[in-house]
């Protein structure tokens, strides 16, 4: 039914898409969009795993030759380029929609990795890097919009965090890659790093066929003034799970129909309006968690290649063996820990998480000051601290994904991975590059101590001003801008 003082591009809807979705027992069809647009976080994991891995091959190449300072530029090169695509990806999610957007962020990654295996000097690294990341960073935006909108409530958080700690399986395939191409006497040492970028064009590669199966997202079109398609789209997803439950009826639809005033886009000086005026603890708390997650992983992960062959010696052919354990227990930590965010509930479990991970950091962080810890042992305490870190970086993204009206959540998304990134990621390499190249292990026992600080910081916020998201409609968390009176 349309209104004629809405304007040309409005009307009024009734809609029970949400509802629909959010009944949805979990079949083949939710395992397709979590294999197919969870790839971005093996990406992710796989690009900077590589870069971390190849520090001292780059040191040693007889072409590029870096310095210490040059292998964190080329880092933070990669995540302003993540924040830069993330800003201008995410607006377009919301004002073009989920599908496209991953359809063409994952094209620029692909691009964008190869060419950085062709690199010839500094700049051309660092460009390539830069563009790598905005293909990654925009990804975030559309992938975790999407995912959110096709998953049903109950999943939620599982699922998110499940995706999000994907990152280290491409870690773990990152380190592999690495300790296979740069072991001594297998290619020419300038060969072997450029041959590890070619991993993640391949994989990306092969999964831009199987996105072509996972739909555009029905709350968005809903959102747009396209309920017809969204209509259209949850009943090809019905008949799919009914296929896949060999024709067993669905659970009933709970609730009356949600009555929105839809328009074709939100201007976004409303969105930003929105987020900042109608949610302001909320975005206290989403800076908060993002901000200290990005440094507390940037700070280590990108510096922990640095740290072996400086202190420990460790040969740079080497260093994906150090790493895969080092993946191997992040992956483990969302995938076991995932459901209790939606048993427990999210409060009590990104409390722990940010807390414990702050606390053994500190810990582990004196160790290292006193020479108290050899490679491997320092190793397995990476294991175990990240195995707690991972599900509260993961649960961050969950956080800000799911706080924010729907009209908002890419923006938002992109919004909170940029400004956290800024402030805790693309410093943080560059710090701990310096610190490092001291050769004090106290110098860097200060960095650890404010990564630490920051985890525990943000523990307290999430125990003061958390969010009980779990089970709920993403509706009921956030009412969407359009909702009609």
């Amino acid at each position: 039914m349309h209104d004629t003082n809405l304007g040309s591009d409005a009307a009024i809807i009734e809609t029970d898409v949400p509802a629909r979705l959010d009944r949805l027992p979990w079949t083949r069809f939710h395992t397709l969009v979590v294999v197919g647009l969870g790839i971005t976080w093996i990406l992710d994991g796989l690009e900077v795993t590589i870069a971390g891995s190849i520090a001292g091959a780059l040191e040693q190449s007889p072409v590029l030759h870096f310095s210490d300072a040059e292998v964190g530029m080329v880092a933070s090169a990669y995540l302003i380029g993540a924040v830069i695509g993330a800003l201008s990806f995410g607006y377009a999610t919301d004002r073009l929609g989920r599908k496209k957007l991953f359809i063409l962020t994952l094209a620029l990654y692909l691009i964008a990795t190869a060419a950085t295996a062709f690199s010839w000097d500094f700049w051309s690294f660092a460009v390539f890097r830069f563009l790598t990341g905005a293909g990654i960073g925009g990804e975030y935006a559309a992938v975790n919009s999407a995912i959110q909108e096709l998953i049903p409530a109950r999943y939620r958080g599982r699922t998110d965090l499940a995706i999000n700690g994907s990152f280290w399986f491409g870690a773990a395939l990152g380190a592999l890659g690495a300790v296979t191409l740069l072991a001594p006497g297998r290619l020419p040492a300038d060969l072997g790093w450029r041959f590890a970028f070619g991993i993640g064009a391949v994989l990306g590669l092969g999964i831009i066929g199987l996105r072509r199966y996972i739909p555009e997202s029905p709350r968005w079109l809903m959102l747009h003034a396209r309920n017809d398609e969204a209509e259209q789209v949850v009943s090809e997803i019905e008949d799919r799970v009914r296929q896949a439950e060999h024709g067993a009826p669905l659970p009933q639809v709970d609730g009356k129909k949600m009555r929105l005033t839809a328009h074709k886009h939100t201007p976004i000086l409303r969105m930003v309006r929105a987020i900042a005026t109608q949610y302001p603890r909320r975005v206290v708390l989403g800076l908060a968690l993002m901000s200290a997650q990005a440094f507390f992983y940037n700070a280590i992960f990108f510096s922990y290649a640095l740290v072996l062959t400086h202190f420990y010696q460790v040969p740079s052919s080497s260093i994906g063996w150090y790493m895969l354990p080092f993946a191997l227990g992040n992956f483990a930590g969302p995938l076991l820990l995932g459901r209790l965010f939606d048993t427990l509930g999210r409060k009590p479990m990104i409390t722990f998480t940010y807390g414990i991970s702050g606390i053994l950091l500190a810990i582990v962080g004196y160790l290292f000051d006193q020479n108290m810890v050899s490679a491997t042992t320092l190793t397995v305490c990476w294991s175990g601290i990240f195995f707690f870190a991972s599900a509260a970086a993961s649960a961050a993204y969950l956080t800000v994904s799911e706080s924010f009206p729907l009209e908002t959540r890419a923006l938002a998304i992109a919004v909170f991975y940029a400004f956290g990134t800024l402030l805790g990621g693309v410093a943080s390499p560059w710090l701990f590059g310096k610190l490092i190249a001291s050769g004090q292990r106290g110098d860097v026992f200060i960095g650890y101590l404010l990564g630490a600080g920051l985890m525990v910081g943000a523990a307290i916020l999430e125990l003061a001003i958390g969010i009980k998201a779990e089970g709920r409609p993403l509706e009921d968390v956030a009412k969407p801008l359009s909702m009609a009176d």
